[in-house]
This record gives structure tokens, C-alpha cells and sequence, in this order.
């Protein structure tokens, strides 16, 4: 179990921590969820880097390290779904999305090929993680009574719903879009998989 796995592993445990600490009723420990989220986020950026520079790449790293931003980003979503901020529909929609991808992406790289990631699906990315440390500075914000005292009108604003559901609508469609089109640009490699899949059942 190489140092990057090991950062992997505790990004998976952190994960669940993270949401039973976001979804208390004390402040404090919503202000701790924050510090666990970052902490979880930096593993993923640091495992990276520490397999890119010594050449720590493993089969069970492929696997588990991008699913494990997903499960991550994913359960941060629907926390924010629990604590009534979005909407069900459009998380769910993200989180197929995001996982059928990547487990494709998983499954394609384990039989030899490798599907290329557009521009757009990073941006995409990008949207999401703004968007959900958007969310979780100003969720975090309206449970610290020392920024929240004096400034309601300001965190009422910036947490309109009419704001957080368009905003969310545009990731959504976004994000679907993205998952269609890597799909298309992809179909010639993906119909290769599979067949090469059914000849091995």
C-alpha cells in the first residue's frame, strides 16, 4: 500500500465523517466539517502529485483514487440536498453522470485504452468544485455567528434560492451535456471495449 493509496484510503474514510459532521445541528461542528472537507480535497491533489513524481502509479490506484473524488464530491452534494439547499433531481443526475463516466473511463484504462478528456469536461469540473465550495464557505458561514451576526441581509442574498437553483440548473445541463458529448467522442473506442468484452463472456 503505496503513500498515494494510503492518502486514497483516508479520502474514503473522511468522506463519511465530513457528512455526519456537516449534517449536525452544532455550529462547531459544521465549522469542523469544513477543515475535514479541505483536508480530504488536499489528499486528493497531494496523492496525485506524489504518484506523478515517484512513479507511484498502481492498478488499485487507477481504480479507486477518481472514485474516490467522486464519492467525495458526491456526498457533499447530496448534503446539501439533506439540508434543503438542492434540489434531488439535479444531484442525482450529476452523480450518474460523473460516476458512469468515470467507471467507464476505469474500465476502459484496466483494458489498455485511453479516452481522452475534453476541455469542456474539465471546465465542467472546475464549474462543480466552485460552485460546491461556494456553497459549503457560505453554509459554513451562516452557522459561525460571529460573520453571520450583522451581515443576514449579505448571506441571504448570496444564498437566494431563486440564485442556487439556476445556478445549479446551468451545472446540471452542464454536466449532462459533457457526459453526452465525451460519449460521442468516444463511441468508436467505446464500441471497440465491448466487443472486445463480449468475445471475452
Amino acid at each position: 500500500m503505496t503513500l498515494p493509496n494510503q492518502l486514497t484510503v483516508l479520502r474514503i474514510i473522511l468522506t463519511p465523517v465530513f457528512l455526519y459532521l456537516f449534517l449536525s445541528e452544532s455550529p462547531i461542528l459544521i465549522q469542523i466539517s469544513l477543515v475535514v472537507f479541505l483536508i480530504a480535497a488536499l489528499t486528493d491533489w497531494y496523492d496525485g502529485w506524489l504518484a506523478r513524481k515517484f512513479n507511484y502509479i498502481t492498478d488499485w490506484g487507477k481504480f479507486w483514487d477518481p472514485l474516490a473524488d467522486k464519492i467525495l464530491t458526491s456526498t457533499a452534494f447530496f448534503g446539501f440536498v439533506m439540508v434543503g439547499l438542492l434540489p434531488l433531481w439535479m444531484v442525482l443526475l450529476i452523480i450518474i453522470r460523473d460516476l458512469l463516466i468515470t467507471l467507464l473511463r476505469i474500465y476502459a484504462e484496466s483494458r489498455g485504452y485511453n479516452f481522452v478528456t475534453s476541455y469542456y469536461a474539465k471546465w465542467k469540473t472546475v464549474l462543480q468544485m466552485v460552485f460546491l465550495y461556494y456553497l459549503l464557505l457560505l453554509y459554513v458561514g451562516l452557522n459561525t455567528t460571529e460573520l453571520y451576526t450583522g451581515n443576514e441581509s449579505l448571506f441571504n442574498q448570496l444564498l437566494n434560492k431563486e440564485l442556487i437553483y439556476f445556478t445549479m440548473l446551468i451545472i446540471t445541463v452542464i454536466t449532462v451535456h459533457s457526459g453526452i458529448t465525451y460519449l460521442l467522442q468516444n463511441k468508436h473506442l467505446i464500441k471497440k471495449l465491448f466487443d472486445e468484452t463480449n468475445k471475452l463472456v
